[in-house]
């Protein structure tokens, strides 16, 4: 993910890349040459020479909180990859120092910039009272993963579109998980969300699939809208008027699925939205499009989520932050 990083910024107008940091040498190396900047294997070395501006911190998750107290520290604006951080202790420490050293602190809850999600969110509206919002998201293991579980890792991304779109705040959760192939953490979670308006959110998420599939799901009392994120692609299934009496059940199938519209939009690179929305928070000095705030909030869920697991009983979050809907636009 730190080499897409790496391609991204060297793309945006308003940005000089100047250094990258990497313990492989072998990555920082092929780094040097491709984009002809400094490299360092001493994260330390680089923050204190560069004199940076901005800062994307993309490492394990067990690394955040301490890399990114050390750029902040420093007056650096910070681009953390998600989940902000292994802890919701953690995530409030790197937040309060944010805030007191007045630097930006954004997490990349890359979602929220799916030109698909971005656009369902514009139209939610058409499908009325909103029932139930659904997320499957599984795979192939990523060998890659170490230091955190499915639930972390996963399903933190469809927590943070959920809370994104709905803006209304989870009441309780209740999950199952399972531990397949991973040696220290549950690969697999299925998991029930009841936000405040009433909706219910399902969460499907693994690494024990063979196939991809990243589809968000949201049903209303007009109509259904289903949401590709690798194709990104968005569609609506309008609810049809059923009657009273039918001849046959195609007659019936034929008028309750009602009209099916697949709509056109500008689909690009979500990591180039991210970026760019975090390069324009600092340039003009607004809010970042992806809060830290909420991105804790998302941790907390997840955090929920494996407790209830564990317990086998459902839990009430306890909210960090009272503006639980943090209305970021994503782009």
């Amino acid at each position: 993910m730190g080499r897409h990083h790496v391609r991204v910024y060297r793309d945006v107008n308003s940005v000089d890349l100047v250094a990258i940091a990497d313990v492989s040498e072998l990555a920082l190396e092929r780094s040097r040459e491709k984009y002809g900047v400094a490299g360092y294997t001493d994260i330390d070395a680089m923050l204190e020479r560069q004199g940076l501006d901005l800062v994307s911190i993309v490492v394990p998750t067990s690394l955040h909180h301490e890399i990114v107290l050390k750029a902040i520290d420093r007056g650096i604006h910070v681009l953390v990859e998600k989940p902000i951080a292994s802890t919701v202790a953690e995530a409030r420490e790197m937040i309060d120092a944010a805030r007191r050293a007045g630097v930006r602190l954004m997490v990349g809850h890359i979602e929220r910039f799916n030109p698909a999600i971005l656009e369902l969110k514009r139209r939610l509206d058409q499908a009325g009272t909103i029932f139930q919002i659904s997320a499957r998201r599984v795979g192939p293991f990523p060998d890659r993963i170490r230091d955190v579980g499915v639930v972390v890792d996963l399903a933190s991304h469809d927590i943070d579109v959920m809370n994104f779109i709905l803006e209304s705040p989870v009441e309780t959760v209740y999950a199952q998980t399972a531990q397949r192939i991973h040696t220290s953490h549950e690969d697999m979670v299925l998991g029930t969300l009841r936000f405040a308006n009433g909706t219910v959110g399902a969460l499907d998420v693994n690494w024990l699939t063979p196939t991809k599939i990243r589809e968000l799901t949201v049903s209303g009392d007009k109509g259904t809208f289903v949401a590709d994120y690798l194709a990104q692609d968005l569609a609506f299934y309008e609810n049809g008027a059923v009657p009273a009496e039918w001849n046959d059940l195609t007659e019936l199938r034929r008028i309750s699925e009602g009209r099916a519209v697949r709509y056109d939009y500008d689909k690009i690179e979500p990591l180039t939205s991210e970026i760019a929305g975090f390069v324009q928070s600092i340039l003009e000095d607004t809010e970042v499009p992806a809060s830290p705030e909420s991105a804790a909030d998302a941790l907390m869920i997840a955090h929920d989520l494996i407790q209830s697991s564990r317990t086998g009983r459902a839990v009430q979050p306890n909210y960090l932050f009272s503006n639980v809907a943090h209305k970021g636009v994503g782009a």
